[in-house]
Parts: C-alpha cells; structure tokens; sequence
C-alpha cells in the first residue's frame, strides 16, 4: 500500500488468535485517503489459521509468523526491525479505523518536529459515541491512565492538545525519538509498556499531541479480559516497573506514601475479586527484576533532558484511593 518508492509510515498490527477481528482492522486501513504506508502484522503463534487467512485476504500485508507469544512488547519490537519508515503506527488488531486516521496522525506529527508521539481518539467499537482513550495521563500515585475512557463523546476533545502519551492501541511515533529512547521494553510483555515508552520521550524532551481526527473504533480487552490473573500480575508488576525505571529518586521519596496507599488499594480490590494470587506474584515479581530494572533506570537517566520542574508538571492529579477502589470496583477492571 504505497504510492512512492520511500514509504513513510509503517503500521504494526500484532495479532494472537484475533482472526475475526482482522477483516474489519485490515479493510479500514485499505480504504485510507493516505496511501504511502506499508502494514506489517505480526502473528503472535496464533492457532485459528490467521496465517493462511490473511496470505489469501490480504496479500498486501507482509505477515511474520512466530512460533509462540512473545507479548505486545517484544512482538511489536520484532516488527519495528522490518520497518525503515520516518514514521511508526502501532496499531491493536481489534479495531476499526477511520479512512483519514493516518493522515491525520501524520498532520499532527508533521505540525511540531519535536512532536515525538500522536494519541489517536479510540471510541469503544459496539458503543461508538463512547471514549476509549484519547491518549494517555500520569499521575502522582504512579498510575498511567486512558484520558477519556468510559466518557460520552461530546466533542470535548475534538480541538488539539498535548498529553503525556498515546495508548499504544493507536498511536503513532517518530522514529527519530526511538533511534534516541528505543521502542518497547519487552520485559512488560505487555501493559504499561506505552508508558514506559512515553516516559522516556518526554524525559528525553519530545511532546506528545492528540489527533482528533484520527478516529479509531476499539473492541476493548478483546485479547486478554478484563481483571483476568493475566491482567492483574502484568498491570500491577508493570506500574513499578514504570516507576522504577523512570522516576527521579527525589519524586520517588516525595511520592511514596500517595504510590503506597494506592498500591494497598490496589491489592485490596484483588482480594476483593479473587485475584490476590497474581497481585503477590507481580510485587515479588519486581523485586526479583530489581537489578534489571535499576540498570535500566541508571540508561534513562543518561538520556535525559528536562530539569525536575518540567517533569512534575507532566503530572495530573489523582482521585483518593477509596474513590478509585470504589471506581475499579463497579467497573469490574
């Protein structure tokens, strides 16, 4: 799907067992007003004859087959080693995309050369005047969360602006930012590692924008359920990854007991939905990465920019723990 001889975005859709969902994710990036892109999806060991499927469907893909799950992280990192584009759109395989969606995240990118990421706005696929994500936030008590999720769309973010970060589900990224931060840590195996990815461009200091017009329509948790133990142990070790990683050690300190009395709630609600077993497992989990990680960090550290002040600012505030246990608890996630 190009129409020059040097193509300027890549979209990378990882796919395991998500068959069903490929017709409609494939056809909508067919019918894109903006043609010099090229597709390459990664089959994560599927078993449902994806493989077959798309050779015969879409020809126009270039499919690469792994025998197992290697994870969104890694999956997506073995794909980006395909790519030789400026641009880099990632891209879930559960969803649905408008026909001017790269062209708008491209109109977004191309308007700020330090403009490293674009958030597209995700609406839920069945209900689709209802927000998925239109980007991603962080907060003082460590969480990463979906701007917008659950909202009516009312046109409240229909004007351009700057977030911390895309949801990985949609998002596009400058390949200029990933030759300095590199791509997805593949240790997150999947959850937060879009966070961790925005961590490191902002502290390297590239900006993040929403592009409103880049419409995508999102069967959420298609692939691994909701408050699944899969779930529970990949989001509530990857937070401290996250922060481990990433955090000066002064925010860290300043920060602990507001990440603390979240992260007792956080264990509370598993207990509470009998999920406690995956919740202790991804605390242990991190201590055990703990080396790792801290040499991980001391390479973020290297290549960062910005001066503490800038980065307490990137912060939005956060709901008390009760209100969001309250919240978790009546959403099932």
């Amino acid at each position: 799907m190009t129409d020059a001889t040097v193509t300027r975005i890549s979209v990378i859709i990882l796919t395991w067992n998500g068959r069903q969902y490929l017709k409609d994710c494939l056809e909508s990036l067919a019918a894109q007003t903006f043609h010099n892109f090229e597709t390459i999806l990664l089959d994560n060991g599927s078993h449902d004859g994806t493989e077959a499927y798309v050779r015969e469907a879409f020809p126009w893909v270039r499919s690469i087959r792994l025998p197992e799950n290697s994870g969104f992280a890694a999956g997506n990192n073995m794909a980006f080693a395909e790519c030789r584009s400026e641009f880099i759109v990632t891209l879930n395989n559960d969803t649905m995309v408008d026909s001017g969606f790269l062209a708008e995240l491209l109109k977004s990118a191309e308007a700020d050369l330090q403009v490293g990421m674009v958030a597209a706005k995700m609406l839920n696929f069945f209900e689709k005047d209802r927000i998925d994500s239109v980007g991603v936030s962080v907060a003082p008590n460590g969480m990463g969360h979906n701007i917008g999720v659950g909202e009516q769309n009312g046109g409240q973010y229909d004007q351009p602006s700057e977030v911390f970060g895309p949801c990985a589900g949609a998002a596009l990224y400058r390949r200029e930012m990933l030759d300095e931060t590199g791509f997805f840590d593949p240790d997150f195996f999947a959850y937060y590692e879009d966070l961790d990815l925005a961590w490191r461009g902002r502290l390297a200091g590239w900006r993040c924008v929403t592009a409103p017009g880049a419409v995508v329509h999102h069967v959420h948790s298609a692939s691994s359920g909701r408050m699944s133990e899969f779930t529970v142990f990949h989001t509530h070790r990857n937070k401290w990854f996250v922060i481990i990683k990433n955090w000066p050690a002064s925010l860290i300190f300043r920060q602990l007991p507001l990440i603390l009395a979240y992260d007792a709630a956080a264990l509370l609600l598993s207990v509470l939905k009998g999920r406690i077993r995956p919740a202790l497992s991804a605390r242990f989990h991190v201590l055990m990465e703990l080396p790792n990680l801290l040499r991980k960090r001391s390479q973020v550290a290297e290549m960062r920019k910005i001066p503490m002040g800038n980065i307490q600012q990137l912060f939005v505030p956060a709901a008390s723990p009760l209100k969001t246990l309250r919240r978790k608890m009546g959403s099932g996630v």
